[in-house]
């Protein structure tokens, strides 16, 4: 299930962002998670199974009602079980009137989910 995030869960969605490439440094995951907790326009999402919080989801929603994904993270004992895919399309219908694109980081994501699964459509996976 897809939740927003709260300050609660700080540390989980921060240890869920260090898995990312870019987010190795300590002070580039603190500014980021500023950007999510300051910016209306910076959503972050987690992705919750029974009582853990295993995934995560971060998202820059734009004016032209187009919805970035800045950040896309599972446990890594969670992968290759299509969870990401999951978190997407619970994302994307959450907010079914914009479309999901991808960022530079996101964007090999979005491509292996679209050559495995062409029924998640143009908007992105």
């Amino acid at each position: 299930m897809l939740i927003r995030y709260k300050k609660a869960f700080e540390k989980i969605a921060m240890g869920l962002l260090s898995f990312m490439p870019n987010e190795k440094d300590l002070k580039k995951l603190q500014q980021t998670m500023k950007n999510y907790e300051t910016e209306e326009s910076w959503q972050l999402f987690l992705w919750k199974e029974g009582e853990d919080i295993i995934g995560l989801l971060g998202v820059h929603f734009a004016e032209d009602k187009r919805m970035q994904l800045q950040h896309i993270s599972v446990n890594p004992s969670h992968r290759h079980q299509g969870i990401g895919r999951r978190m997407v399309n619970a994302l994307q219908e959450m907010f079914p009137e914009w479309t999901t694109i991808a960022n530079d980081e996101t964007a090999s994501f979005f491509e292996k989910c679209s050559k495995e699964d062409h029924s998640i459509g143009g908007s992105g996976c």
